[in-house]
């Protein structure tokens, strides 16, 4: 191989790798489309960025030995692929943690009570890497049963006395995220 090669061989590399991850991204895309969900109401604008598994006939939450995609009291990504992004325009309060603006990446651990928000100041990471050390709060919060069973993970809003709250949706659990300006 001479000088002049291998230039062009280490492009051809980079290429075909940049191919090969955005090919892999879309195809994995397709199972799990993108999603975003937003609230803006005064200068309180929020945005969540996260893409939706479906259910699938699956058993979604519960314990480990079940066989449960998303088993109690681990860390869970809150959706699928890269990890959910959250971004706040203003300082809040999250069910009684205060929280500078900014973009976070969020988890969730869901229980059979309750879970666990958790907002992290890493972003642009992949599915699970995940990295409590970056934690920047971990938030209990409250869950409710629904029917009819959400098929696909959603997450949407809705309008409280004092605030909004973020719900995380799927099967049939809601997590419940109070949110209050500051």
């Amino acid at each position: 191989m001479n000088k002049k090669t291998l230039p062009l061989l280490i492009g051809l590399i980079a290429f075909c790798s940049v191919a090969a991850f955005l090919g892999y991204r879309n195809y994995t895309k397709s199972f799990s489309p993108e999603a975003e969900a937003r609230y803006e109401k005064g200068n309180l604008k929020i945005k969540v960025t996260y893409c939706q598994p479906a259910k699938k006939g699956r058993l979604i939450f519960g314990r480990e030995q079940d066989n449960a995609l998303v088993p109690y009291n681990k860390v869970w990504r809150t959706g699928a692929n890269e990890a959910t992004l959250i971004t706040l325009s203003q300082d809040v309060d999250i069910a009684g943690t205060r929280v500078k603006a900014g973009t976070y990446s969020l988890w969730t651990i869901p229980g059979p009570g309750s879970w666990q928000v958790v907002l992290n100041e890493e972003t642009g990471q992949w599915g699970t890497e995940y990295n409590d050390g970056k934690n920047l709060a971990r938030i209990e919060v409250p869950i409710r049963i629904k029917n009819p069973v959400t098929q696909n993970f959603t997450i949407y809003f809705e309008e409280a006395t004092e605030g909004v709250t973020m719900v995380l949706s799927w099967d049939q659990t809601e997590a419940l995220v109070p949110i209050f300006n500051e």
